[in-house]
This record gives C-alpha cells, structure tokens and sequence, in this order.
C-alpha cells in the first residue's frame, strides 16, 4: 500500500518533483508502475554532464520508491543511433575508424584491445558499472534490440503511414530559403555549448527524415550493402508495406517494412514514440532542448498529434563542468566519467552533488584541490545531521546521497579528514606501514587500529594524489638538513625553532601540532599561546611556515604542517630542524 505522498511544503526539489510525478502518474496510468527515463548515447565515454540525464530522474525515482510505489527507471541506451565521427583521445582508436561514420554504433568495432563486443558495447560498460556503484536501480533498453526484434513495428508503420502530419509539424518549425521558397532544413541550436550538450544522448542526431520526389519519410534504412545509414528512401505504398531506398553507396532495394528490421525512425519521431511506448511520465531534458524546433519541443506535438501520448514532464537541466577544466565534450577527448570521478570521491559525495543542486543550477565536480574544500564541506554537514542541527533541505540532500529506497551504500567506517588522507598520501606515497603509523598518531586516544578503518576514503585520496597532482607539486621531504639555510638563521629563527621542538612530545597529535605550530610565533610575540591572532601575528606566522616548509621539504609551501610534521616523524623532524 502506498506510503500517502509528503507535501510539496517539503523543502529539497526532488520532492516537490516526486509529489508532480505521483499525481500525474495517477492522473493518467492509474494502478500502475510510474515510469521514468533518461536516454543515454554509447558514442564515446558517458561523462559527468550525461550523468545529470541519470540522476536527475533517479532521485526522483528513489524518493517516489520510498513512499512506497512501484516505479520503473528506464534507461534507454541509444546504441542503434549511427556513428558520426571518431571521438578524439581515445585509446585504441585510430582515423580508420572513420569507415564507420554512419553504422548503428552496434556495429562498430570496440577500441583496440577491448574486451567488448563492438564500440556502445565498450562505453556502456564502465557506465553501467558506476551506476552500479552509485546505488542506481535501473532497467536498461538496448534500442538496438528494440528496433532489430521488431519491437516497434506497429509504431514505425503507425508513422509511416501519418508521414503527412509528423512533415507539418515539423514544418512549423522549419525555415524558408528566400530564393527558392523550399523549406531549409529544421533550425538547430547554433550555440556550440548546446552542441556539446547534445553529445551523449539521442539529442546529438537531429535529421528531420528524408524527403524528395517521393515526399517526406520519418525512418531510415541502415543499407543492405554497406551497413550505414547514408539512404534516401524513395517510395513507400502503405498497404503493402513496399519501401524503396538508394543509397550514397551505390546499393538499391525494396524492402517490405512488416517484416524488415534494419533501420529506425529518425530522432525527432523516434523519442516520442518512445514516450507513447513505455508510457513514460517524467523525463528531463538537456538545456539544448529549449530552443524552438528541437526534439523536445516538436516532440511534444508529435506524440500527441500522432502517436495519441502525453509528453513526459520534467526539468530542464543545466550544465555540469570541472573545476579547473573547459566544458565537457566528449568528442573533444580527456573527459572525465563517471568512473573517473569514483576513483577519487566516494559514491555518496558524488550523489550529493547532485542532489543538493536544483537540476536549471550549473555545478562543478571537482579534481583539482577544490576537491579537499568539498569534502570538508560534506564532513561539515555528516557532523550537522549527527547532532541534528542541519537544515531540512540539507538533511534531504544528505539522505539521498547515503541511502537509497534499497539500503545503505557503503561508507568509510572512520572518515578521517580527505585532505588530511591526501597529505599523508603525498608524503608517503601509499606505503601502507608509513601511512598507519601516521594515522595512528592523529589522534592517540583513539588510534587507528587498521587501514582498512580509513577506506575506501583512503584509497580514495591515494588515487586523487597520484593521478590529478602534477608531480611537480608533489611533497619530497628532504633526507639532509639544510645546513646553509639552518646558518642563515639570526636569534629569532633559532628560538622559534628550540620553542618547537622542546614542544613535539608533548603536542604529538594532530590536535596538538595545530596548536604548537600556530601557538610559536605567539609566545614569539610575548602573547599567550591561546592568544587571537592579529594582523602583524599573522604575517609572523606566515613567515614561521615559510621556514619549517623550506627546512623540511625545500618549499614555501606544502601539506597542512600539522600533518607534514606527523608524516615526517619526530625524529627526523629534529634532524632537519637542526636539534
């Protein structure tokens, strides 16, 4: 029995959407499953921004599940759409691979060296295990299978015959040439951002469908004779099914289309089709959607107008970026995926910057050092809900980046400090004795008895360390003192280090080295080690790191020194300080 539905007073969007959903399932398809879906392109690597067209619907998903209701989550992997160009940076893959522009990605070889069948076989893979990962519960629909099985045969039939009122449609939508009075083809987006938008879903294929002598045709024929989709179709009788096509190859023949499989509807047909189809209720859409004459929006008329449906409802969302990168683009090569992401973040953060950001607000996904701020964010937030002083809008987003409607997704037992983990990493470069020992000293009233307390955080800041910091900002702690340097020193430097090192027994732990490190200059200054710092006593301690970095690890900057001091160890913290 379903759980009756929150109110929309509810502070998070994906409630508010979830309440829009519920009742609009209930207003069409009463009584049965609501349905939900995105729609993938297996072209190239499925990134970051695509993920927003997975997980934009997921949590709505999960939040309708919670209540109580069945609901199904379809994917849809667009892998019957044609190949269009050979992504760059990827390995394995050459310009030959430009003789397949124009196949079903299904019948395009996988890079070289795959382990997959052919190449959408290839990307789906690490997509599907991220989502795996991230708690996603989904059905996946190969429309390979659909189309090549006859799945839809009533439906391409349906617009075959109805080609007449899906071309005036289309029509309303198209532009003039002032010269001939012929429609142009149908506008497009002509911003490059909503171009690269487009790239990873169905949306990146915007043919209208063929016309000529024989008038207009929304399907198109993958050829008998070179596989790709480079046709015309140059007549269709709709009683006895007879469709002829030519193509750029030179091949012609005449198929009957109740009984042939090889070929699809062209996009803008295709989606809304679907939509009548699977009866689908919520479906976001990418901002490239909006403008007049795109799939979404010519969509909505030809599923009602033709196939009898209702356009899905949903948001139109917004951009995802890379601190520190240019847009995505998976044509363009180098973009991050989800995998990419899930070797340096753990699953829950990566939900939760999704969830916390209304699907219209841009975000950023961090791989630079902006990484360590977002994790000291989310422990912020992880202490909030402990002690149930967090915001209502943020105990939501954190519930549905830790849990899903199925359980809990796994969780590092001690979630020690992401940064802290990084520095620790950096300095010693994942040796797992190195790195207990200095973890165990953090805190010695309570030691860490094991890595294996700290993981998968752990392996995560490893990863972070060893593959997003250039090795040139990487942390090499000296093996000699400094002894030029050590001389150089006049009255001052010296004392504030014998103040240091009289102080590391007695301040070993990470609390304690933050206190002694910040406190030196303080006693430096005839102020007491509690004292608050002022302008002047910040520019003394400025100076102070200056000098234990440059003593320990020849730089001006470097780990949190806390944590460098305790990587280093006490001993050899003395030998380069010069005791």
């Amino acid at each position: 029995m379903p759980i009756v539905a929150q109110s929309s007073t509810e502070t998070d969007w994906v409630s508010r959407f979830a309440d829009e959903v519920i009742a609009e399932s209930e207003r069409r398809a009463p009584g049965k499953p609501v349905v939900v879906a995105s729609g993938l392109s297996p072209s190239g690597p499925i990134h970051l921004g695509n993920l927003r067209e997975v997980m934009t619907p997921h949590l709505v998903a999960d939040e309708i599940r919670r209540r109580g209701y069945e609901v199904r989550h379809l994917i849809s992997w667009d892998d019957y759409d044609r190949y269009r160009k050979v992504p760059a940076g990827i390995a394995g893959v050459d310009e030959s691979w430009a003789e397949h522009i124009g196949k079903p990605l299904t019948s395009v070889p996988a890079p070289a060296g795959s382990p997959h069948a052919n190449w959408a076989e290839h990307f789906k893979a690490g997509m599907t295990e991220s989502l795996a990962e991230l708690g996603v519960e989904y059905d996946g629909i190969s429309q390979t299978e659909q189309y090549t099985s006859g799945a839809y045969r009533e439906q391409i039939l349906h617009a075959m015959r109805q080609r007449g009122a899906i071309d005036a449609v289309l029509d309303r939508y198209r532009t003039k040439d002032k010269a001939t009075g012929k429609p142009k083809k149908q506008q497009k987006p002509v911003d490059e951002a909503e171009l690269e938008a487009a790239e990873g879903s169905g949306a990146a294929s915007e043919d209208d469908g063929s016309g000529g002598a024989g008038g207009y045709f929304p399907y198109k024929p993958y050829c008998g004779q070179c596989g790709k989709d480079l046709t015309t179709v140059t007549s269709y009788d709709d009683e006895s099914t007879e469709l002829a096509y030519t193509c750029a190859c030179g091949f012609a023949e005449t198929v009957k289309l109740s009984e042939f499989n090889r070929g699809k509807l062209v996009w803008k047909v295709d989606w809304p089709m679907r939509w009548a189809y699977e009866g689908v209720i919520f479906e976001p859409s990418g901002v490239d959607h909006s403008s007049p004459g795109s799939s979404f929006v010519v969509g909505g008329q030809i599923v009602r107008e033709v196939f009898g449906g209702v356009q899905p409802i949903g948001p139109m969302y917004a951009f995802v970026g890379i601190s520190g990168m240019a847009k995505m683009s998976s044509s363009k090569g180098g973009v991050p995926t989800p995998a990419d992401a899930l070797k340096i973040m753990e699953a829950p953060l990566l939900r939760w910057l999704y969830a916390r950001r209304k699907p219209n607000q841009a975000f950023k996904i961090a791989f630079d050092q902006e990484i360590q701020r977002l994790y000291d964010e989310w422990d912020k937030l992880e202490g909030k809900v402990a002690d149930g002083s967090v915001l209502p809008a943020d105990a939501a987003a954190h519930s549905r980046a830790v849990r899903t409607a199925a359980g809990e997704l796994p969780r590092t037992p001690r979630p020690l400090p992401y940064r802290t983990l990084a520095s620790v990493a950096d300095i010693t470069a994942g040796h797992d004795e190195q790195t207990l020992r200095i973890l165990s000293e953090l805190d010695p009233a309570n030691p860490l008895a094991s890595l294996d307390e700290a993981r998968p955080r752990l392996d995560r800041a490893e990863s972070w360390i060893s593959t997003q910091v250039p090795a040139d900002q990487r942390t090499i702690v000296r093996s000699e003192p400094d002894t030029e340097l050590l001389g150089s020193l006049d009255d001052e430097g010296r004392e504030s280090l014998r103040l240091l090192l009289e102080g590391l027994d007695s301040h070993w732990s990470l609390d304690g080295l933050t206190t002694l490190v910040y406190g030196v200059p303080k006693v430096m200054a005839g102020l007491d080690p509690e004292a608050k710092p002022t302008p002047e006593l910040k520019v003394a301690q400025r100076t102070f790191f200056a000098l234990l970095y440059r003593l320990l690890v020849s730089r001006d900057t470097g780990p949190r020194l806390p944590t460098l001091l305790l990587a280093v160890g006490a001993d050899r913290v003395r030998k380069l300080l010069g005791a």
